[in-house]
């Protein structure tokens, strides 16, 4: 089977890229015999000259007319597009007869469209064309869901039956591991993280969604308890009202922004943490505990949207918008050093059936059940 990946615009979504690798690397391995063929827009990257209003043009030209002519010249028997942000290629691949699957990673912009403010330059047009996008997901073939809570919006807020859905859970790179004692105790050192610091971790984007404020809230809790809390950040920096709200509670000298580390980096990091802090308030799926859980980093997350069914019983779920439950379970991860090691295990079990292998087989699956004229399999 000849399966034609459409990947997003390069440096686009970084999380996408993720998936996109993932699900490659492990269909290769799952189906050795088919060929996997990745298309990419062609964007140039390069700023020059170019203000923002014309690079944006660029990008939206590339993305919603170059990009899918190109495909129609493509011999392939199926085409997966990755991104549901790019569901605009469905319009065109629905005119030339091309089996399709989609994956919707979330409807964040959809079920909370105050999350959007900020991201676009032209924001009621981006929401506009992302909406447009968004709902040729009706017109795939199949569509893979990320969680069971993806799903559910996919039903309530598209014109997809439930049938039509299927649920595949993203994997863990398999480089996300527990680390020897002396290189965490070096990482440690190089970064000047105090051995008599207990470092909470986020990682991620700073959108409103995160619920970075909460956490830092409860850092300010915690110290006031006299716990020698840090407190660690990568991905987006904090936002200037989060700034704020450090300096004025006296947090200044515990918060670390740790920049946005490759991902070497980002796995000492999660080694070096005590705990990871992720009180989103929705996730489509929540990569970011996995992940911390497969580098032995007990978790604190959030117990509503997709959280939940992602981290099972591997890690402790609270309320986001409670601040004096997120402080008790940290505070029995800093004073209960069995309860931590319970959690370190638990994790470690969980994100062991993560794998792109398995998440690969489900969608070949997927592939295969969607009828193909003059296709044959290998």
């Amino acid at each position: 089977m000849r399966i034609g990946i459409l990947r997003t615009i390069p440096t686009f979504s970084f999380s996408m890229d993720v998936y996109a690798d993932g699900l490659v690397r492990g269909l290769n391995k799952v189906r050795p015999d088919w060929e996997i063929i990745e298309f990419t827009p062609k964007i140039d990257l390069a700023t020059g000259e170019k203000g923002a209003i014309q690079q944006g043009l660029e990008k939206y030209y590339e993305r919603y007319w170059r990009y899918p002519i190109r495909l129609k010249q493509e011999s392939v028997d199926l085409f997966h597009i990755i991104d549901h942000s790019d569901g605009h290629l469905l319009y065109w691949l629905r005119n030339w007869k091309k089996p399709t699957v989609i994956t919707c990673h979330d409807l964040i912009n959809w079920v909370q469209p105050e999350t959007f403010k900020g991201k676009a330059l032209l924001p009621a047009v981006s929401m506009t064309a992302w909406k447009l996008a968004v709902k040729g997901i009706e017109l795939a073939d199949q569509v893979v869901s990320v969680s069971t809570h993806t799903k559910t919006d996919i039903v309530n807020y598209l014109d997809v039956p439930p049938e039509k859905v299927t649920v595949v859970p993203n994997a863990v790179e398999p480089v996300f591991r527990q680390l020897d004692e002396l290189t965490i105790e070096a990482f440690r050192e190089e970064k000047k993280l105090s051995s008599d610091t207990f470092y909470l971790l986020n990682v991620g984007s700073n959108n409103l969604r995160k619920n970075v404020l909460s956490a830092l809230k409860a850092a300010v809790r915690l110290r006031e308890k006299g716990i020698p809390i840090g407190f660690l950040k990568t991905g987006a920096d904090f936002t200037s009202e989060q700034k704020t709200f450090i300096a004025s509670s006296g947090l200044a000298g515990c918060v670390r922004y740790l920049g946005k580390p490759d991902q070497s980096a980002l796995i000492k990091i999660y080694n070096a943490a005590h705990v990871l802090i992720a009180p989103s308030t929705y996730e489509g799926f929540g990569l970011t505990i996995l992940e911390a859980m497969a580098c032995g980093t007990p978790v604190v997350t959030s117990n509503v949207t997709s959280l939940p069914e992602v981290a099972g019983k591997a890690a402790i779920l609270v309320d986001p918008m409670d601040i004096d439950s997120m402080v008790e379970s940290i505070l029995r991860l800093y004073k209960e050093p069995a309860t931590c090691d319970r959690y370190r295990q638990l994790g470690l079990d969980r994100v062991a059936s993560f794998t792109w292998e398995k998440t690969a087989e489900q969608v070949a699956n997927i592939y295969e059940s969607i009828p193909i004229k003059e296709r044959v399999l290998s």
